[in-house]
Parts: C-alpha cells; sequence; structure tokens
C-alpha cells in the first residue's frame, strides 16, 4: 500500500459519485488533489457484485440517459447500456395490464384506455401531466411552490383511483417514500426524466458508472482503504497519517459527514431490500419494470436479464424484486423471502417454488428523505469545510453528480484556478 501524501491542494474524503465528480473537475482544472475512499472500490451505495455467474448491484437501479450530469460526465457509449422498455406492467384489481408510452408504440393507447385506473377524466390528468413534464423546462419546475406530491396530484385534479393505482405506486419505487410526502418538485422532475429519457443498465452492472470515472482521475489521486478519523479547514486526520490541504471537501454519505462536522444535520433515511432470484427455462415476463398496485410486501419488480442480457449466464433470467424498510432508520422489511416468493407466483402468473434464492441486499441507506419542502441546493461549506452528496442536493445520480460539480467550483474558485467545463462525452466524439 503506497503511502499516502502529507500535502495537497485539495483533499475529497469518499469516492462515490459526488466525490469522483468533484475530484474529476478539480483535478482537470490543475488541483493537486487527493481523494481517499474508506472502502476496496469507488462507489459509494453504487456497487456491483458476482454472485453464481449474475451481476448483483446492491439494491436495484438503473441509469436514467436524460439526467444532464449523466450525459456531460460520462461516456454513454463506453458503458454499453441496455434500455428496459419504456412501460410500466401494473397489477392491480387481480389483473395485469400494461401501460406504454403511445408515443414509441400506438398500441399502448388502446390498452391504456382499456387499464381499471378510473375513469377517462383521470386518464387524461394523467396523459397530460406527463405530457407537460417533457416540455416545461426544469427552471420552471424549481420555480414552483413547494409542497408535498400527493397535494400536488390532488391539486392538480389527477382523481384519487389515479392517484393510488398508478402515481403512488409508481414514484413509491423511485422514492422510497409510500405516504407521498417527497417534494412535488423532485418527482415531477423525475417524471420529466421517464418521459425524455431511458432506464438502463450498464453492460457490466452500475458500478460501471463510478468506475469510469475514476479511470479518469490522473493515477496518484485515489487512495482506497483510507478512513477519514477527522476533518476541519485545512487538514483531515486519517488512520494512514495526516494531510495537509488548502481545502477540504467531505463527498461521504450524509451519517458520515454528520461524524465528521457535528453541526451537519443528516435527513432521515429511506431503506429497501432487494431480492435477487434466478429462473431455469422460459422467463416470467419481458423487459418491463412491474408495480405491485395492490397492499404487498412487493414495492416493484422486473426481470433483469431480459433487458440486461450480460446480467447473467444463458437460459437463466435474473428477476430483482424491491420491498420498503419498515422504518427510517432501518429496521428491515416487513416481509420475508417466503412472503416475497408467495407475492411474485401472484404477480408473474407462474410457480415460483423452484425459484432460486440467489442473494438478498439489505440497504438501510439507500436513500436521503426528500420531504417537501426541500431545498434543492444546500450549502457547499460547513465551519470552513466543502460538502458535497445528493444529501446537499436530490436523492438521485444526477444530484450526486450536480452537487460535486457545484462543490469543485466553490472549492476552484476559493483557490483561485479556473475551473474545468465538462462537456457531454461520447464514444464518436472523443474517437
Amino acid at each position: 500500500m503506497n503511502d499516502i501524501p502529507s500535502r495537497c491542494d485539495v483533499v475529497v474524503i469518499g469516492a462515490g459519485l459526488s466525490g469522483l465528480a468533484a475530484a474529476g473537475r478539480m483535478a482537470r482544472s490543475g488541483a493537486d488533489v487527493v481523494l481517499i475512499e474508506s472502502g476496496d472500490a469507488v462507489g459509494g451505495r453504487v456497487r456491483t457484485d458476482s454472485v453464481s455467474g449474475f451481476l448483483l448491484d446492491r439494491g436495484f437501479q438503473v441509469l436514467n440517459t436524460a439526467y444532464p450530469r449523466v450525459r456531460a460526465l460520462l461516456d454513454l457509449d463506453a458503458l454499453n447500456l441496455w434500455p428496459f422498455e419504456r412501460a410500466m406492467a401494473l397489477y392491480t384489481d387481480g389483473r395485469l395490464v400494461r401501460l406504454g408510452d403511445p408515443r414509441r408504440d400506438w398500441r399502448a393507447l388502446p390498452e391504456a384506455l382499456r387499464a381499471p385506473v378510473g375513469r377517462l377524466r383521470g386518464r387524461a390528468a394523467l396523459a397530460a401531466y406527463a405530457a407537460l413534464a417533457a416540455v416545461v423546462p426544469a427552471r420552471d419546475v424549481l420555480a414552483r411552490a413547494d409542497e408535498p406530491a400527493l397535494e400536488s396530484w390532488r391539486r392538480r385534479g389527477l382523481t384519487e383511483p389515479m392517484i393510488e393505482k398508478v402515481l403512488r405506486p409508481f414514484f413509491t419505487g423511485l422514492t422510497l417514500d409510500a405516504q407521498a410526502a417527497t417534494s412535488n418538485r423532485f418527482t415531477d422532475l423525475m417524471l420529466r426524466m421517464f418521459v425524455r429519457g431511458d432506464s438502463t443498465l450498464p453492460d457490466a452492472g452500475m458500478q460501471a458508472v463510478p468506475e469510469q470515472l475514476a479511470r479518469r482521475l490522473p493515477r496518484h489521486v485515489l487512495h482506497l482503504h483510507t478512513t477519514a478519523v477527522q476533518a476541519a479547514a485545512g487538514h483531515v486526520v486519517t488512520d494512514r497519517g495526516t494531510i495537509q490541504a488548502r481545502a477540504v471537501v467531505v463527498a461521504t454519505d450524509a451519517d458520515a459527514a454528520a461524524r465528521l462536522l457535528p453541526r451537519l444535520e443528516a435527513p432521515p433515511w429511506k431503506g429497501l431490500t432487494t431480492w435477487y432470484h434466478a429462473v431455469d427455462g422460459d422467463p416470467p415476463a419481458g423487459p418491463t419494470l412491474l408495480v405491485d398496485a395492490e397492499p404487498s410486501p412487493v414495492v416493484n419488480t422486473v426481470p433483469v436479464t431480459q433487458a440486461a442480457a450480460s446480467y447473467g449466464p444463458p437460459g437463466r433470467t435474473l428477476v430483482a424484486t424491491t420491498a420498503l424498510h419498515a422504518s427510517p432508520r432501518g429496521a428491515g422489511p416487513a416481509a420475508s423471502e417466503a412472503d416475497v416468493r408467495q407475492r411474485l407466483a401472484t404477480l408473474y402468473g407462474t410457480s415460483t417454488a423452484r425459484w432460486e434464492h440467489v442473494a438478498t441486499y439489505d440497504v438501510p441507506h439507500a436513500l436521503p428523505g426528500m420531504a417537501a419542502p426541500h431545498p434543492f441546493r444546500r450549502p457547499v461549506a460547513v465551519d470552513d469545510v466543502f460538502v458535497c452528496g445528493d444529501h446537499r442536493a436530490t436523492s438521485s445520480i444526477q444530484g450526486a453528480l450536480e452537487s460535486g460539480e457545484r462543490t469543485a467550483a466553490a472549492v476552484l474558485d476559493r483557490l483561485r484556478l479556473r475551473a474545468y467545463t465538462a462537456q457531454p462525452r461520447t464514444a464518436r466524439e472523443t474517437a
């Protein structure tokens, strides 16, 4: 293990998406950066394991191609993205219905009209809501009054059947908030991303995203297996020595940041559990997210390898199923694997008795809560130490990347270095 430097321009603590984005921007601008990470790899909460020939993300996640910072900072062609269908399978009233995008497939319209999700007025209101989300500029969404999503949907005339059978179940899987108390500005922006972009998985798993960011760092920048014990303006104490620096950036999760900076208040966490099952032979369904709108332990489930074939061996289907944790303090799911397996038999209309349980991931710290009103841009400096992460912006990949870049710009301004501005990267543009 190489010794860590004793002095540099900037120390960044944490090699998750936010820390990688901050370190990358500052290094490209000429700053001497040291990025320390306590774990054995980069990624933070975006990690992938290889188990029995399957790629298992630590909690089911997707990469949305419409996120502005994703398009600016990542080479999407190099990630070899596998898209899911631009549709949602919805289990409600004892039957499965498909809600698709009629702009891509005209057959989605008559199927949506037959779905048992309320009267025509409710369907029309939902269609208008989605259509406006696609065209209204993001700055206009952010300028709206912030209120809980549930109140916003009702105020816009969305009917109770449409809310309870479509919107609440769908957004519960995104925000991990079954009460729909999340900022309506965030849910509107998320709907905008899903209407405008594709939900995808990288060929090598979600960890390929932070690994791509890490590969662009100068060789000397990243130091794994290095834990920050204390952070203050001008220095960081680690378990491998003290680093003197002109600026310090804390890019850890919210709880770790609050331990290093006691004046920082960590938001409540939203937790989830993802069960992975392997199915031999014919897959249970196509590459479509299935949302359970009935009371059950399941929030959503999807045959991952129907979209991303690289996630499993030929002839086997990997099914990812997600449930919410019972409390914001990580009490774990209320359901067992047996409960989930039984519900999956109903959702997919097939016996699950012979499905192989591959792994279970309990993720008590999956997303920071975003109850309305939510500040989309918290201050980048606390006690003269810089802070970034999704808990300082929005609980999303976009939020983590944007916060990292915004904090990097503030540090560069402090150090009087010219800020490097990232441009969209594709294989064609960088060849």
